[in-house]
Parts: structure tokens; C-alpha cells; sequence
């Protein structure tokens, strides 16, 4: 990514299928919204112009409230879910951090709140109280 927040780049990685939709986009949907003009941002409004930060996420919120209604959310929603869930399965809170751009460790903590449910998956798998000692008779 280039010039993302403070105008730093970072590299972030993509996964098979991320790559294969934005290949199909760049190929098959982009030469139609840019009517053929050189534009040097991938993603583009319907108008051929570059996305503005404000404008994406004004339209992520349309979706999500449209999807349900109630409910507010931006761009940055997802990026707090997806670090959550990264973490919940294991990933290293410093990856994650390098991930979203974070420059200190503590604000990468932020997305560190553990659920329920996997704090007693835990406990139960580690707890010396719940380990089954293989010596001692069954009860």
C-alpha cells in the first residue's frame, strides 16, 4: 500500500482469492468505470475517479446498515474484526500489529480483548486443575 495513514507504505500480504477478485476487477471491471483514462489508483468510483478515504467508508456504512439496519460501521470495522479474529486463532500480536501499521505494540493491545468463549477454551485446555493426571484412578 502507498501513502496509507501519515503517508507511510507498508506491504500487506493478500490471499488466493483477494488477488483473483481484484485481477478480475482490475481486467474486466475498471476499464469500463475509468472509460479508458490512465487513472493510477486501482480502486474507482463509478465517475473514474480515485476513492477517497471519506467516501469509501461512507458507502462500506450504507452496506452494512443496509444489511443490518441498526448496526453502524466503516472500513475500520472489518479491519477490527479481522485483527480480533487473527489474534483469537493464534497469530502473534507483533504480526498483526506490523499488519495494520501500528508503530507501538500497545496500540495493537487494543484489539487483544479475548472472548468468552475462547478465554474458557483456554482455561480448560491449560488450567493444572482441569489437566487429567494419567496416574491417577478415574473417577
Amino acid at each position: 500500500m502507498r501513502h496509507g495513514k501519515r503517508g507511510r507504505d507498508r506491504h500487506v500480504p493478500i490471499g488466493a482469492d483477494a488477488r483473483r477478485w481484484v485481477a478480475r476487477y482490475r481486467d474486466q471491471v475498471r476499464p469500463l468505470l475509468s472509460g479508458g483514462r490512465e487513472v493510477q489508483t486501482l480502486f474507482i468510483t463509478n465517475k473514474g475517479a480515485a476513492f477517497s478515504n471519506d467516501v469509501l467508508s461512507r458507502t462500506v456504512g450504507a452496506y452494512i446498515r443496509a444489511g443490518s439496519p441498526g448496526t453502524n460501521g466503516s472500513c475500520h470495522l472489518f479491519r477490527h474484526t479481522v485483527a480480533t479474529l487473527m489474534l483469537d486463532r493464534g497469530a502473534d500480536v507483533r504480526y498483526v500489529g506490523e499488519l495494520l501499521g501500528h508503530q507501538k505494540l500497545e496500540t495493537t493491545m487494543v484489539y487483544t480483548r479475548v472472548s468468552l468463549a475462547k478465554l474458557r477454551e483456554v482455561h480448560n485446555r491449560f488450567h493444572p486443575a482441569e489437566q487429567k493426571d494419567p496416574d491417577s484412578p478415574d473417577e
